[in-house]
């Protein structure tokens, strides 16, 4: 989950690096460092905490080169201390980590019987002085590269310097991620293309077991094997101002309030206005005979997939299981020949979704991607890809991004429906024309800002938080959950409205605030019945429906968020909105780091 950025033949390294980081601390902010090669030796300035504190350092002790690695961490093995701070670092070389390297204690213990110390708690240090070792017995830089990634076990990407080797910096990667960047007499190394943005739109993407030699006036690249490979150059549409906040306060606000344009850029890959229906990209399967889909996923993207789970079998009669993807290789899952397996992911990289993906490869399944970004390992290695198009999402809290996600998965239950003819000509075009409204509606759902406003300043108080639905909508109270807890460290749980009676419900008192997702559904009266339990305990609840709903029980909730009358069938996607801005609102009134929340990290590389 660490973040990478590298640059060799760049008088300007040292502002390269923090540039590069500053785009990359999503990725981590446990402590930043960055090492350059100075004059022929290696010379570091690292510091715990955030990026800030790095550059605090750097103002008043620069470091002026060409060539050097930066890193932004987010603490695995040791704590987040500057000792523990990457770049880690010897005489003779210096090296930035991201994932794990699980055979580090047979390293650790090998080395230090011959005599080699040891400084730090971390995985990475034993990398360092392996290679150090490979130095110190004659190798070359690339020869001690080649023999370091022989002896590694685990999922890393590295970025490399040396000691008198002002002309060389060495990429290597298997599982994490990793980009190389072409520039004009330089050369960038990052863990994704946004870092490189300000300094090139030309990249190559490190494949799984690939290592580069990168030097000023180009690079080397090859494969697991050490034979040289051609790399294959793509531009980038990233930018700089990609990166920015723009009239914002946070990131998350910015991705809130830029829905309406990205739901509607990713409706444009799947809905074509003239037919007024839903098109997939080709697939190598059939939906008429899939026996079986399973949808997996993590965190945000798994929420996303329980809702596709009641599409899929209302829309288009097919069996779904959804599986969180961290327990998915675990449990011995038995897929049926000829299934299809959807993995749903904002990075593509999310290491346990990846391990997922294998084990359905594996066992028979066809592949399917939802991924928002297109050259990412999961994308890669699937055998369709349906993007996303969120653009980047720099706040740690999804939020653009998972509404992109449903937009995709309702495109893909329209499309199963069709191929399967469970879905009728009318009901097509009536969950199409409710598709194609989403992007209006959802800028209307944003006129509710400064309501959500007055009510987080009721709600940041609470202990505890509960947020309630039922079909399609208990998934977004346990989106909306974890949204709140978070960002704002609120605990707070999402259920079905059903199980309230079941257990949960001997936690209403009048210090409980309820959440309430209830659009005028099939259900709607259900969970009204549930709110009036609720309100007879005493529990202060917040019923976000509309007109109907509001009208018909707005009168038992002590706040009413009113939302655009829509088809049952988008009100996920539309009801995600509101309760993303009430955990905003609620983390900014109690002064939490909204955009890096403590202890987390947005892709989540390691498992």
């Amino acid at each position: 989950m660490c973040g990478i950025v590298g640059v060799v033949g760049d008088a300007r390294a040292a502002e390269v690096l923090t540039e590069g980081l500053k785009r990359l601390e999503y990725r981590g902010y446990d402590s930043a460092g960055i090492a350059m090669v100075v004059d022929g030796h290696i010379d570091r300035r690292r510091a715990e905490g955030k990026l800030a504190n790095l550059e605090a350092l750097l103002r008043t002790s620069p470091l002026a080169g060409s060539l050097g690695v930066g890193h932004t961490r987010w603490a695995t093995h040791g704590a987040p201390t500057e000792r523990n701070a990457h770049p880690h670092a010897t005489n003779r070389v210096a090296l930035v980590h991201n994932g794990i390297i699980e055979n580090y204690r047979e390293i650790r213990a090998e080395l230090t019987k011959l005599g080699y110390e040891f400084a730090t708690e971390t995985d990475t240090e034993a990398a360092v002085q392996l290679l150090t070792r490979y130095l110190d017995d004659g190798m070359s830089p690339e020869e001690a590269t080649a023999a370091l990634l022989g002896r590694l076990e685990g999922a890393f990407a590295l970025g490399i310097v040396f000691t008198g080797r002002d002309d060389l910096l060495i990429a290597a990667r298997r599982g994490s991620p990793l980009v190389v960047g072409w520039g004009d007499g330089a050369m960038y190394l990052g863990s994704d293309a946004l870092a490189l943005a300000p300094f090139t739109d030309r990249v190559t993407y490190l494949q799984d077991g690939e290592w580069a030699c990168l030097t000023p006036g180009g690079a080397t690249f090859l494969n697991g094997h050490g034979e040289r490979i051609e790399p294959q150059i793509k531009r980038t549409s990233l930018t700089g101002p990609q990166a920015g906040k723009g009239d914002f306060r946070h990131f998350m606000l910015k991705e809130i309030y830029e829905q309406p344009t990205v739901i509607g850029e990713t409706l444009n890959t799947y809905f074509n206005p003239v037919t007024r229906s839903v098109q997939l990209p080709e697939c190598p399967f059939d939906f008429a005979v899939l026996p079986r889909i399973t949808i997996v996923a993590c965190g945000t993207s798994y929420f996303a997939a329980t809702v596709a789970r009641y599409w899929i079998e209302s829309v288009a009669a097919i069996p779904v299981e959804v599986d969180i993807a961290s327990e998915f290789c675990y449990r011995n899952v038995v897929l049926p020949p000829g299934g299809l397996a959807v993995f749903v992911s904002q990075s593509g990289e999310t290491h346990d979704t990846l391990a997922a993906l294998r084990y359905a490869r594996k066992h028979g399944q066809f592949i399917a991607a939802i991924v928002n970004a297109p050259e990412s390992a999961m994308a890669r290695e699937a055998d369709v890809v349906l993007p996303t198009h969120a653009g980047p999402e720099l706040s740690v809290a999804s939020t653009k991004a998972f509404t992109c996600q449903l937009v995709v998965l309702a495109c893909f239950a329209i499309a199963a429906g069709v191929a399967r003819g469970t879905l009728g000509h009318d009901a097509e075009a009536r969950l199409c024309r409710a598709i194609a409204e989403v992007p209006a509606r959802a800028a209307e759902v944003l006129n509710h800002d400064e309501r959500l406003r007055q009510l987080a300043r009721e709600i940041c108080e609470a202990r505890d938080v509960l947020f309630i639905g039922r079909g399609t909508s208990s998934a977004i109270a346990m989106e909306g959950a974890l949204k709140l807890k978070e960002i704002s460290y609120i605990h707070a749980e999402g259920f079905p409205a059903g199980e309230l009676k079941h257990g949960p419900i001997a936690l209403i008192d009048d210090s409980v605030p309820v959440i309430v997702i209830a659009p005028s559904d099939k259900l709607f009266r259900k969970t009204a019945s549930n709110m009036a339990e609720v309100v007879t305990r005493g529990g202060k609840v917040t019923l976000i429906s509309d007109a109907a709903g509001i009208e018909s029980q707005g009168g038992a909730a002590a706040h009413c968020i009113a939302l655009p009358t829509v088809d049952p069938f988008v009100s996920p996607i539309l009801y995600a909105i509101p309760v993303q801005l009430l955990a905003y609102h609620v983390a900014v009134h109690n002064g939490t780091d909204v955009d890096q929340p403590r202890n987390l990290a947005k892709t989540v590389t390691v498992e």
